[in-house]
């Protein structure tokens, strides 16, 4: 497919990092604080270790509710859709574009209750999309990998700067907690191919329904799968090489994004497979960059599943989703506003006058 614009050069990949940890003076404080609130100890379970956990990413305790969360969902189309591995045609990702523009998708609906905002790209869409959503356009379309690259060298390259770019844009227009999402007809099978190739998983046993294929369509989804996964055997270690090969212009914009916040020290929270398994990609791109994120929910893709085992991270919720574009992300969010609320807005025993007499000290929970 012939390439569009690019951002970046033919050079060599943009760097990340180096990633710091989150700052465990200030989780330490959230962890003294936890146990000076009027509630038994470790009562509020996980949304106590998520509170923490937020501290620690803001470096202060008690933390500050988010007030510019932001959710940037990465648009672009794949090859490998031309070849049954889907329910919709390519046609639909241009039209969804259209609907999050529009403000008529699910990630618009969940972001207005979730007190976040949506912005939309256009990476790799194989049509005309508004000039507005498309100033880090690589390409239309990726490769389909599992006969040919998902890109070239420049395009990775200028992918990955594209994710880089627009987590800047965002951090620097002050958002203080991020969310990407997707939206690609046929993207749950390079992000299978990722997830598969880096835990050394059996494509029969990470291959999901996707957009909900058939039997038929499952069979051509996991040949497409197996070939791919042969096809990138060679880079399993090397992310930039596995995204030329056998990711996308959108799932590399993703994980430069991934990379970029968490060297920015910004939270996120990543959604469903396909922005999981650019999470992977990131984390091989910036080692340490998961201690930035926390798993928003658990979709129904089996390879979910794998990458959140890899990444070691616990979803909070699951709900039998798999939608992409930020859903999962978003319907976890107010989890974490209430975390942050918990630790940041609760009295203290010794404010309201309540006997802690006989109180018992909890373990740390992970967030």
């Amino acid at each position: 497919m012939e390439s569009a614009r690019t951002t970046g050069t033919a050079g060599a990949a943009p760097a990340f990092g180096p990633v710091t940890a989150p700052d465990a003076q200030a989780r330490t404080r959230a962890e003294e604080r936890q146990l000076e609130l009027t509630k038994p100890a470790g009562a509020l379970g996980r949304l106590e270790a998520l509170g923490n956990w937020v501290a620690a990413c803001q470096g202060v305790c008690p933390p500050h509710q988010f007030q510019r969360a932001r959710v940037v969902v990465f648009a672009g189309d794949h090859g490998v859709a031309r070849h049954g591995v889907s329910a919709y045609p390519s046609e639909v990702t241009a039209q969804m574009v259209a609907n999050f523009l529009g403000g008529g998708a699910a990630v618009n609906a969940l972001a207005r209750l979730a007190d976040a905002s949506v912005r939309v790209v256009d990476i790799a869409v194989d049509g005309d999309t508004d000039p507005a959503v498309s100033a880090h356009k690589v390409r239309r379309a990726s490769g389909s990998i599992d006969r040919e690259d998902a890109l070239t060298e420049a395009e990775v390259h200028a992918a990955l700067a594209a994710g880089k770019a627009i987590a800047d844009e965002e951090i620097d227009g002050g958002a203080d907690l991020l969310i990407a999402g997707d939206m690609g007809i046929g993207n749950t099978t390079p992000a299978t191919v990722l997830i598969a190739s880096v835990t050394d998983t059996e494509p029969v046993v990470a291959v999901g329904r996707g957009t909900g294929v058939d039997d038929a369509g499952w069979m051509r989804k996991l040949a497409a799968i197996r070939d791919a996964m042969w096809r990138a055997r060679a880079h399993r270690h090397d992310p930039v090489a596995l995204l030329r090969v056998a990711g996308g212009a959108d799932l590399a914009a993703a994980a430069g994004y991934l990379a970029q916040a968490a060297a920015r020290r910004t939270p996120v929270i990543l959604d469903g497979v396909v922005i999981t398994a650019a999470a992977l990609l990131a984390d091989m791109l910036a080692p340490g960059a998961r201690s930035w994120w926390v798993a928003g929910h658990c979709s129904t893709e089996p390879a979910h599943t794998q990458a959140l085992t890899r990444l070691n991270l616990e979803p909070l919720v699951d709900l039998g989703m798999r939608l992409g574009e930020g859903s999962g992300a978003l319907t976890a969010l107010p989890i974490l506003r209430a975390a942050v609320s918990a630790l940041a807005d609760m009295a203290t025993f010794a404010d309201a006058g309540v006997s802690t007499a006989g109180a018992d000290t909890p373990a740390e929970v992970a967030p």
